[in-house]
């Protein structure tokens, strides 16, 4: 009896050390602003404005090849002055999308309509084999992964932490 308690809680660590994607959402978002699968933009990424909202060494590591680098933190004179159309369609990332969607929540108090959240973010699109790009618009494997936290839920590429 003993023996299989302990093959059957070996078995199941695995399970304990990686949350699904769902659950880390769920537990950290409000789902303020709407998702957006990483398919759905994948094939209309033409009609958004993409913003990424991680810090800029993030950024310069790789992301999204039209994204364009917002900081974390919405300037929103600046940005309201850039991007004076509020039913512009707008899709934020991150890593997984839990500060995205603070920046979302930031440009819908502002105005702005047609907010989205990419849903599990930069990781979601490297997972789905999506192309990411480096500060020189080169193709990369490589992926910032904000922590060892939250680094166990990007699945491939290569994990940078600096």
């Amino acid at each position: 009896m003993k023996l299989i308690v302990i093959i059957l809680f070996l078995i199941s660590v695995p399970t304990w050390a990686q949350e699904p994607m769902d659950v880390v959402l769920n537990t950290y978002n409000d789902k303020t602003v709407p998702y957006i699968s990483v398919e759905d933009l994948h094939q209309n990424k033409n009609e958004y404005l993409i913003l990424d909202t991680r810090k800029k060494e993030e950024f310069t590591v790789s992301h999204i090849p039209t994204a364009i680098w917002s900081s974390e933190k919405l300037d929103s004179y600046a940005f309201a002055k850039a991007y004076p159309d509020k039913s512009q369609p707008i899709v934020v990332y991150c890593s997984i999308g839990v500060r995205s969607e603070n920046f979302g929540e930031s440009l819908q108090k502002l105005g702005y309509t047609k907010v989205y959240n990419l849903y599990g973010s930069i990781f979601a699109w490297k997972d789905k084999g999506y192309m990411v790009v480096n500060q020189k618009k080169n193709p990369t494997d490589s992926v910032h992964v904000y922590s060892k936290e939250w680094g166990k839920y990007l699945q491939t590429g290569i994990k940078i932490y600096k």
